[in-house]
């Protein structure tokens, strides 16, 4: 499944889980979310699957990462088309 990496701003939470809202800007389109995780983890950047923890207003499917940069929290959030 191909996915686009969005950039979504934080709103609040809504049912224990972490509101974000897209900005309407999108990044590169990955054939499958996979090529993503494995470039991450190739690179020695260990990185979270949050998905569970998180909604994206207006999108049906997302897939939602977390890592550490500089000790502080980096979310990397993708549609899924």
């Amino acid at each position: 499944m191909p996915a686009t990496e969005i950039t979504v701003t934080a709103a609040g939470s809504v049912a224990g889980k972490e509101l974000l809202i897209p900005t309407g800007q999108q990044a590169e389109t990955l054939p499958h979310i996979q090529d993503w995780v494995t470039a991450q983890l190739s690179a020695k950047k260990p990185v979270k699957d949050v998905s569970n923890q998180v909604l994206v207003k207006g999108i049906k499917q997302w897939a939602a990462y977390e890592r550490k940069v500089s000790g502080k929290r980096q979310l990397t959030v993708f549609k899924i088309t």
